[in-house]
């Protein structure tokens, strides 16, 4: 007898399944040929620092291949050079300056995103049915905000501990469009200043090498000093740790692409690949000057299309959360697969994300390397460090780069850790009173308005903005950044009325 009820039960179990699956089958959104989407962003890596980007030094073979698959961004830009600040920006597409998450978010510093913002994973997963997942550094908040479904955890100091760390993640969802979002600590300077005089940062380079990590070491002989960076000693021993952090996340980025392959997603995902703001050097990371902000951004396309080329097109990272959206088909106009009626059922948060956007689309530019149209962009920096208050406003174009520092008649503060390193405490000190070709005096206390040709002038050593030939091209700039204002809601907007 007890058989007898356990086939029955075991009978009626399995109808009941098959009708919860055909249900759910049923209701569920065409998701037939979405594409799996890999955002990538390592810590402080700038431009200048990659093969494909023209430096011969520094070892990036995966990240040259992935330039030769998809189309190299040569004026892809953040927003703001700080780390928390940016990432804000890439996971929601707008400005800081309006969504609160005005700096750091961790320990004191405890800048946070406002509650009602939508963030890129929670966008993709209630939009379009994504599986979402997230490993690596993470750093803005709060987590209701920018929630992940799946969290992997790793060192985030060995990208190949971490690419191996979703592996599971992956082949889960060989057939189900995922969204990973991959974040290296490298090549970021290291968490403890060292307790040595000068002696240069680690870069989270550790003796002997991360486990299972084919480590790449440079001398100071095999390192390339930009025009934007001090020839010293002291720099290159540390331009030589930061060249082995780098190799490091390359190095972890092959053993994650073999994951792709081997799971036979590869041809079926989008892969970006940035940084969150510049090299972390004084004159780059928490600057707004072009080693600050103007940073590598590699985008594999689907199936390969347009490999291997390069766009000039201006893009900013607040351009990244609609791109995404518009790959998996959410976007109004969108060349997706989403149900309409699926669309209704999100009416409400489709019509808000779509209004709140300051970014837009560069989904054109990736059918089009050599579209028109895209010739100007904008950078909002509030705060680095909680103690760091300098709000900078800045619109450039081909030519032109005018940066307004809103708080020009305080001294310029830097960031603990770039205080700290050999290199500015060498150049400090030498008495020469230059640091590159800038004056201390004149990083130290900067003009209101700071105009350059980015042309002739690419490493914005002459501010033009107060020279009368410049007078009008000045004040044209003036009313383009007063617009972009008013468009992203700035708050700083007022500050034009009561300085």
């Amino acid at each position: 007898m007890n058989r007898y009820f356990f086939w029955i039960s075991l009978l009626v179990a399995i109808l009941l399944s098959g009708c919860s699956s055909t249900e759910t089958a049923s209701d569920e959104p065409d998701r037939s040929g979405f594409p799996n989407i890999v955002l990538i962003v390592a810590d402080d890596h700038g431009t200048g620092d990659l093969g494909c980007y023209g430096n011969q030094a520094v070892k990036t073979p995966n990240l040259d291949y992935l330039a030769s698959e998809g189309i190299r961004f040569n004026n892809a830009h953040c927003t703001s050079a700080s780390c928390s600040a940016s990432r804000s920006v890439i996971l929601t597409g707008m400005y800081n300056h309006a969504t609160g998450h005005y700096g750091h978010m961790h320990h004191f510093h405890h800048f946070r995103a406002y509650d009602h913002v939508y963030s890129l994973p929670v966008l993709l997963e209630e939009l379009a049915g994504y599986h979402t997942g997230r490993i690596g550094k993470y750093h803005v908040a709060p987590e209701e905000v920018f929630y992940f479904q799946e969290v992997m955890q790793a060192n985030q100091r060995n990208p190949v501990a971490m690419a191996d760390s979703c592996i599971s993640f992956i082949q889960e969802n060989q057939n189900h469009p995922f969204f990973l979002y991959f974040c290296t600590a490298d090549p970021h300077r290291s968490s403890a200043l060292s307790d040595q005089p000068l002696a240069p940062d680690a870069f989270g380079n550790v003796e002997g090498g991360h486990v299972g990590v084919e480590e790449t070491y440079f001398t100071t002989e095999d390192v390339q000093v930009p025009p934007y960076l001090p020839e010293s000693k002291a720099c290159r021993e540390e331009l030589a740790q930061y060249y082995q952090s780098v190799a490091r996340v390359d190095n972890g980025l092959g053993r994650l692409f073999g994951h792709l392959k081997d799971a036979g997603v590869w041809d079926n995902t989008v892969i970006i690949y940035i940084s969150d703001n510049g090299i972390a050097f004084p004159g780059a990371k928490t600057t707004i000057y072009q080693p600050g902000i103007n940073l590598p951004c590699l985008v594999k396309n689907v199936e390969g299309s347009n490999k291997g080329t390069v766009t000039n097109a201006m893009i900013n990272w607040a351009d990244l959360t609609p791109t995404l959206l518009d790959v998996a088909g959410v976007l109004p106009g969108a060349k997706g697969k989403l149900k309409e009626r699926y669309e209704s059922e999100k009416e409400d948060m489709f019509t808000t994300i779509n209004e709140s956007f300051h970014g837009r689309s560069f989904r054109p530019v990736l059918e089009n390397t050599e579209i028109e149209g895209w010739d100007e962009t904008y950078a909002s920096h509030t705060f680095h460090e909680i103690t760091m208050y300098y709000p900078m406003r800045t619109v450039l174009n081909r030519k032109y780069k005018l940066i307004w520092n809103i708080a020009w008649q305080l001294p310029y503060p830097s960031s603990t850790d770039l205080w700290a390193s050999s290199t500015w405490q060498v150049a400090l000190k030498g008495g020469s009173g230059m640091y590159a070709g800038r004056s201390i005096e004149d990083y130290m206390q900067r003009p209101k308005f700071e105009l350059f040709d980015l042309e002739k002038d690419p490493w914005e050593t002459r501010n033009l903005a107060e020279h009368p030939t410049y007078t009008e091209d000045l004040e044209l700039l003036k009313k383009k950044l007063h617009a972009f204002q008013e468009r992203t809601n700035d708050p700083w907007i007022l500050k034009w009325e009561y300085d």
